[in-house]
């Protein structure tokens, strides 16, 4: 007698989540005679224009599920996220979920899941910076206290599971599923040649990327940066996808001059594919932003992250991203370095193969959902 197919849930609610659960739906349609996959979009972050060019650069099926909770407290997010999407696990009553990355939808689904007594796997487990001032870190650690598998994209993030109890049996070293879209999508990003669409030339030009709360939200030290990427400019183009969370404080804060530098582009955020053309073809990348790190990391392209501290040491450690606490005198010190060119090189970790998603689909049907 054949068995019924198995049902899992996967669980996306913003861009980034897009990139990892991408690859893993079209991994799992191999299994489609054992495994019926859907997916479920919270809503989280939610742009039309922006949502739709991700699910059609990344060939994603609409989702089972949209729950459009939108913008709000983290409180009021979390709460609105679990009330929706218990009612989608009482109707399509999954036998697991798996949830991605560190965002409000990750924690708030890992919890209604787990509340049911539905098995719930982490893509992107363990990952830490050490920093509970950052929302991320918390829905990092709390999600993996509930979680029951963990696919593990580096082994530092194993380290750290093992260090909070975690048995070897639930940790699988799988690689990075942001890789796998890179790999996907770069053929079609080379031929976009998006840079020089707008006038920059190839390899001389920095890509910058700025949103993270604590570099911002303070006037004080947002005007300290844009002050060490005027001096940047006097030597290299800019180009800065402006989010918009950053436009409205320049805005607020009266530093609208900063636009109209010759040579700084401000433009509005780019979909997938083509944020993906200029770092391809950026002279290095200065940035806050999480993924950024790693898919420079595998492009080859130097880094300078403004933060203190990250959740993806190995980006560092073996790849070319570099950590620089941003006060004033260490991002002059790093914006020196770029104008001399003097880069570190690095290497594309292990498993960072473009396969990563395989992996988890052959563990979920062949040992998890048994």
């Amino acid at each position: 007698m054949r068995q019924a197919r198995k049902r899992m849930i996967s669980v996306v609610g913003a861009r980034p989540n897009y990139m990892k659960v991408a690859p893993i739906h079209r991994a799992m349609q191999a299994y489609s005679d054992r495994v019926e996959h859907l997916i479920v979009h919270t809503g989280q972050h939610y742009g039309a224009a922006m949502s739709d060019s991700f699910f059609r650069d990344l060939e994603m099926p609409a989702p089972t599920e949209f729950l459009g909770v939108g913008s709000g407290s983290h409180a009021e997010q979390t709460a609105k996220i679990m009330v929706g999407f218990e009612k989608v696990m009482l109707t399509h009553t999954p036998d697991a979920v798996l949830v991605v990355g560190d965002v409000n939808s990750t924690l708030a689904c890992a919890l209604t899941a787990a509340k049911l007594h539905i098995p719930v796997a982490h893509v992107e487990a363990g990952l830490r910076s050490g920093d509970k001032s950052m929302p991320e870190e918390i829905n990092r650690l709390a999600t993996d206290a509930i979680a029951d598998i963990g696919y593990i994209t580096e082994e530092s993030a194993a380290n750290f599971l093992r260090a909070e109890g975690w048995s070897e049996d639930r940790l699988v070293f799988v690689g990075n599923t942001m890789i796998d879209s890179l790999h996907y999508a770069l053929p079609t990003a080379r031929t976009l040649k998006t840079a020089q669409k707008l006038g920059l030339q190839a390899h001389d030009y920095i890509l910058c990327t700025l949103h993270r709360p604590s570099n911002v939200d303070s006037k004080e030290q947002l005007s300290m940066i844009i002050q060490e990427l005027l001096f940047l400019a006097e030597f290299t183009p800019i180009l800065l996808p402006l989010h918009p969370r950053t436009r409205k404080n320049i805005e607020a804060f009266g530093m609208t001059a900063f636009f109209h530098h010759p040579n700084i582009m401000v433009v509005e955020p780019l979909g997938y594919v083509e944020f993906l053309s200029v770092i391809d073809t950026a002279l290095a990348v200065v940035t806050d932003s999480g993924g950024v790190q790693e898919e420079t990391t595998v492009l080859g392209i130097p880094c300078i992250t403004l933060r203190p501290t990250t959740e993806r040491p190995i980006t560092c450690t073996v790849g070319t991203n570099e950590l620089v606490v941003p006060t004033q005198a260490n991002i002059h010190e790093a914006f020196e370095r770029i104008h001399a060119r003097a880069f570190k090189s690095g290497s594309i970790p292990p498993l960072w193969d473009g396969h990563s998603a395989e992996r988890i689909a052959e563990h979920c049907v062949g040992q998890w959902l048994v």
